[in-house]
Parts: structure tokens; sequence; C-alpha cells
């Protein structure tokens, strides 16, 4: 969750809400990406969505069930559905998204009987980092729309 957290700073550097993620197998990171929506003009550009595809390049193969994946703020309804259609093992998230997180918050998704894969899913981990990292951003935000 270190890594995600350190790419997620970044990603607040080019004005990208800071959602970092981090996709593994066992002890080898496949993928570190951030989210990209800004910089790529592009609203599926999730954190979560580029690291599935960037680990599914890496093991030439969609289906992602060895692999778990560390994201510093729970998955909304797009990135979840990319989660379950990829099989991952696990899913870690920092902080909850109370007004679009699909991992318990708003929506359990992994949790609905009707799909077929199951999967861990813990959140809270390092809560208060991940969460401060996305409340000082729209601080700063709503600051400099009040200057101008």
């Amino acid at each position: 969750m270190k890594k995600a957290i350190e790419i997620a700073r970044e990603a607040a550097t080019f004005d990208e809400v800071p959602v970092g993620a981090v996709m593994v197998r066992g002890e080898e990171i496949l993928a570190v990406t951030a989210n990209r929506k800004e910089r790529d003009l592009c609203a599926v550009q999730h954190a979560e969505i580029l690291a599935i595809v960037e680990a599914a390049a890496k093991e030439k193969n969609w289906y992602l069930d060895e692999c778990e994946l560390y994201v510093t703020l729970e998955p909304c309804a797009m990135c979840t559905g990319a989660i379950i259609l990829s099989r991952l093992k696990a899913v870690y998230f920092g902080a909850y998204d109370p007004k679009s997180g699909c991992l318990g918050s708003v929506y359990n998704l992994v949790g609905d009987g009707r799909l077929n894969h199951r999967m861990t899913v813990q959140g809270g981990i390092l809560e208060e980092e991940c969460a401060a990292l996305l409340t000082n951003f729209f601080a700063k935000k709503r600051l400099e729309k009040k200057k101008n």
C-alpha cells in the first residue's frame, strides 16, 4: 500500500485525483499505476483499470486469478466490474468511498451472490494516510477555485 500511496502523491502533481494502485502476484510487482483521466482526457483511465491492463499484458493473460490489487481508494463500479471480470484473488484498499465505492460503501458488487467470482476484500489499510491524500487534494482544489 505504501507504493500505491507514493504513486498517488505523484499523480496529484499532475492535477489527477490522487489514487494509486499496485498489482502483485506473490512477491512480484506486475504494475504500479495512478489515475490518468486528466492527462489522457479519458474517463476510464482509473488506476485500477490501468493496473489490470498492465498486469494482463505482462502475464499475457486476462485471467489474473493469482494477482492481488492494492489501491488507495475503494474502487468504483467500473473498476470493481473490471476487477471481477479479471478474476483477481484479492483487493486491498485504503480509504472508503462513501459516494461511489463498490466494495462495501455504496454497493458491494463482489458480495452479490449472482456473480460467479469470489475474492478476498479488505478495506481500511493505511486508511488515514490514504484519506488525507484525497482530503488535501480537494481542499486545495476548492481553495484554487475560490481564488479564481
